[in-house]
């Protein structure tokens, strides 16, 4: 019976691979076949650009521009989550504070990521500091907005249900209320770690001697078309295991979530 169950199981893992990859599959048959008859340097054929990315590999450029990329980013990513899942779950918590700071959030989440950026520089320089400032500013408020709705949304019955056992408050943070609300800050973090990349592109173009955006505008103004095409097609690609691993990290702990509803 097993056999057959996974005999059953393969024909659909290998729809649903077909499904996901047959249009990514198309789209690079065709950049590598149209542009070989339109003759445009502005669109190199797939295979010009795969050369040019295994040359800046087997240079190790590329992987120093990654590298420079990734370290900003991870630093970034990681203080602007230090810092809004604690204040996300206080305002949330707290009537008072969500009343007095709602309006200044509203504010600052709707300015301009890219309009500020100029200020950063100005403040802070073109080194690492600016650009880490820019990504905490711009991926600490997604994961602040879900957390404070996360924490809106948890079961009141759940709450008193808890307090009823003597629970402490500390407790009732870290056992009852930041549990219930980890749908909500996970989403959150998944849609940070993606705006990451986006945000120190574009401060690593205004300003920068290293990086993949840095290689990207370099390469743009020094006509070279296919490295240009590298550095958008690697950022593509970390874009994609950005989402994979995000995404497995939101499975894992909601998992780990509904095996202990099920268990209460």
């Amino acid at each position: 019976m097993e056999e057959l169950e996974l005999q059953e199981k393969k024909p659909n893992i290998l729809l649903t691979l077909y499904q996901k990859s047959i249009l990514i599959v198309v789209l690079l048959i065709l950049w590598a076949v149209v542009p070989l008859y339109l003759h445009n340097i502005y669109v190199p054929p797939l295979g010009e650009v795969l050369q040019e990315f295994a040359k800046l590999a087997s240079t190790g450029e590329l992987f120093k521009h990654i590298g420079a990329s990734l370290k900003i980013a991870l630093i970034g990513l990681a203080i602007s989550q230090a810092l809004a899942i604690p204040l996300g779950v206080l305002i949330g918590w707290f009537k008072k504070i969500d009343t007095y700071l709602d309006p200044l959030l509203v504010v600052m989440r709707n300015t301009s990521i890219l309009a500020i950026l100029p200020l950063f520089v100005l403040f802070l320089g073109i080194g690492e500091v600016s650009k880490i400032a820019i990504i905490v500013w711009g991926c600490f408020f997604p994961t602040l907005i879900n957390t404070i709705q996360g924490v809106k949304t948890v079961d009141q019955n759940l709450i008193r249900s808890a307090q009823s056992m003597g629970i402490s408050t500390t407790g009732l943070f870290f056992k009852v209320v930041i549990p219930a609300s980890s749908p909500y800050i996970l989403a959150g973090f998944r849609l940070s770690a993606s705006i990451a990349l986006i945000v120190l592109v574009g401060a690593e173009m205004v300003g920068a001697f290293y990086g993949i955006g840095f290689m990207i505008f370099n390469a743009q103004h020094a006509y070279m078309i296919p490295r240009m095409y590298v550095g958008i097609l690697t950022l593509a690609i970390l874009g994609v295991l950005v989402n994979l691993l995000s995404t497995k990290l939101e499975n894992s702990v909601l998992r780990w979530q509904e095996t202990n509803t099920n268990a209460v």
